[in-house]
């Protein structure tokens, strides 16, 4: 089965506002195809705040889709894949709200948080941020440019998978203790790490 790692920015505080979503797709232990779209915001509402961050200013958007046109491209590779996502706890809920935002109902998949997997399988990092983990790992990337957090993502979890051993990255949540999160068309549980390994020190 095809893993995808993904990646939102949003235009500002609201979860409900995404501006660009990266997705990196991997088959057979490689990255084979990264993606880049801009989403035009429902209100083009941008705070200085999440400019600073990203870079991605309202001129960037709006000749954009809004985001069910995107999701709609990009609905039935998703649900035929396994996602992953780095703080998913954000991720999903970028797609969870902004669904019901437009009255969309929810893609359907498996999801694994690539933080909670760093924190399993490496323990003596001081910070599973995406830049930390990346760095120890020798991943360069651009931060916070949507397509390029969806690349190092995937790095992450494929870096995981040799680390443990696992014979896919679908393998991780059982080799690491952890439990994969699920959303549904109108319902989700979250990834949760129950057994999260204590850093050393």
């Amino acid at each position: 089965m095809t893993v995808v790692a993904i990646d939102f920015e949003t235009a500002n505080e609201q979860r409900s506002s995404p501006c660009a979503i990266g997705l990196a797709w991997i088959e057979d232990g490689a990255i084979t195809e990264v993606e880049h779209h801009y989403i035009r915001p429902i209100d083009m509402r941008f705070s200085g705040w999440n400019i600073a961050v990203h870079g991605i200013r309202p001129a960037d958007v709006e000749d954009a889709d809004e985001f069910p046109a995107v999701l709609s491209r990009l609905r039935d590779r998703i649900e035929a894949a396994t996602v992953i996502a780095h703080n998913a706890s954000f991720d999903i809920s970028v797609m969870r709200r902004t669904c019901e935002l437009y009255g969309l109902p929810y893609p359907r998949f498996d999801y694994i948080c690539t933080v909670q997997v760093a924190k399993n399988t490496w323990p003596q990092l001081p910070s599973a941020k995406l830049d930390a983990v990346c760095g120890f790992l020798g991943v360069d990337f651009k931060h916070h440019d949507a397509a390029q957090d969806a690349y190092a993502c995937g790095a992450v979890a494929l870096a995981a998978v040799e680390a443990t051993q696992a014979a896919h990255i679908r393998e991780l949540p059982d080799r690491l203790g952890m439990t994969a999160g699920r959303l549904n068309a109108d319902s989700y549980t979250t990834c949760s790490s129950p057994g999260l390994r204590r850093r050393a020190g």
